[in-house]
């Protein structure tokens, strides 16, 4: 047991790194966006990209896989906060923060790797939903009841379809466009719409 001058229980050894944490971190990330599934990866290379020692990482992180999943969440932008001013606004909002993270490649290979290793790192998904995908959805649940209770939106609305309908369309377009083609800035505004106005003439 080791005391400070004040007579304090302290933990022993070297004081947490947030240098070296970053480093590994970023180490991590330049190897997914490079190609590296979770199989490839492994805590020598990530040790000797990051510039740090093995023990450094393992004092952090149990295995690659936490590891993994703590690079993942780093690349997730904040939840934009609801602005108030109208549910459509709030969900243009919504929207465009997501096409801001498609748009960059390592973010892309982020969630790839998250959907193609699930079968064989299941816990990989499991808190990259924990992480990402549901403060995300319960962001979105909210503002939809939000404006169902304001009369912005049908009181009956079935949040759960609306929720699908609206991620749905984002992830058609991020993800199945073809490789040339550009996405237009009004993109979140032209789901959203779309939407609001529904189908029927």
């Amino acid at each position: 047991m080791v005391t400070d001058e004040m007579g304090a229980v302290r933990t022993p050894g070297r004081p947490r790194s947030e240098k070296a944490e970053k480093a590994i971190i970023d180490a991590t990330v330049e190897m997914i966006a490079e190609g590296s599934g979770v199989s490839e990866l492994s805590i020598e290379a990530i040790a000797a990209r990051a510039g740090v020692g093995k023990t450094t990482i393992y004092r952090r992180w149990a295995n690659k896989e936490e590891l993994v999943v703590d690079a993942m969440a780093t690349l997730k932008a904040p939840i934009p906060e609801p602005g108030g001013v109208s549910a459509r606004d709030d969900l243009v909002s919504f929207l465009a923060a997501i096409l801001k993270e498609t748009g960059h490649p390592r973010h892309r290979c982020i969630m790839n790797l998250a959907m193609s290793e699930s079968e064989r790192f299941p816990h990989l998904l499991e808190r990259f939903r924990e992480i990402a995908i549901q403060p995300r959805q319960a962001a979105l649940r909210s503002l939809l009841r939000r404006g169902a209770q304001t009369g912005e939106l049908r009181a009956d609305i079935d949040v759960e379809v609306a929720m699908a309908t609206l991620n749905g369309a984002m992830v058609y377009f991020t993800k199945w466009r073809d490789k040339d083609e550009v996405l237009s800035p009004d993109l979140p505004e032209r789901i959203v719409d779309q939407v609001l106005t529904g189908l029927r003439p």
